[in-house]
C-alpha cells in the first residue's frame, strides 16, 4: 500500500459537493487512493454536507446523492476508514496547538485533523484551507 494520505474536511466536501475546488479534488482523489478517513472526519464531513443544505448550497436530494457517493467510495477503497489511536492524536494536537496556534490561528478541529494525520503516519495532507495547509506544512507534511 502506498504511503498514507489524509484529507481534511475542506478537501472532502469539495469531493462530494460541487464547488470551485471539486474538479481538482476529484483529480487528486482519483490519482491518490487510498485516502485515510477517521470516524470523526467522516462525521464532520457528513455534517458539513448537511450544513450545505441548511445554507441552501445544495438540496436534500443532492446531499443524499453525496452520501451515496461517499458510501461507494468507502466500499471501493478510494476512502479507507481507519481506526485512530486517540491518545496519540490528542498528544500530537496539544503539541501542535502549543507550538503553532498563536502563529497560525488554528482551531481545535484543524489541530485534530493534522494530529490525526500524524498519528496515522500520513506523509501527504489534502486540504483547500489556508490555515490547515500552513499547519500541516509546519508539522512536516507534504501538502497537496
Amino acid at each position: 500500500m502506498a504511503a498514507p494520505i489524509y484529507a481534511d474536511t475542506s478537501f472532502l466536501v469539495s469531493l462530494y459537493v460541487q464547488d470551485v475546488n471539486s474538479v481538482r479534488a476529484a483529480a487528486i482523489a482519483t490519482a491518490s487512493p487510498p485516502i485515510y478517513l477517521t470516524a470523526v472526519a467522516e462525521h464532520e464531513l457528513r455534517n458539513a454536507m448537511r450544513l450545505c443544505v441548511f445554507r441552501r448550497q445544495i438540496t436534500s436530494a443532492q446531499r443524499e446523492k453525496a452520501f451515496y457517493e461517499l458510501a461507494n467510495d468507502m466500499s471501493a477503497g478510494v476512502l479507507h476508514v481507519v481506526p485512530l489511536d486517540w491518545p496519540k492524536a490528542f498528544t500530537h494536537a496539544e503539541f501542535l496547538g502549543h507550538e503553532h496556534t498563536e502563529l497560525v490561528g488554528s482551531r481545535g478541529m484543524d489541530l485534530l485533523h493534522v494530529a490525526s494525520a500524524l498519528a496515522l503516519r500520513a506523509k501527504r495532507f489534502l486540504t483547500f484551507d489556508d490555515r490547515q495547509r500552513q499547519l500541516a506544512k509546519l508539522a512536516g507534511m507534504e501538502v497537496i
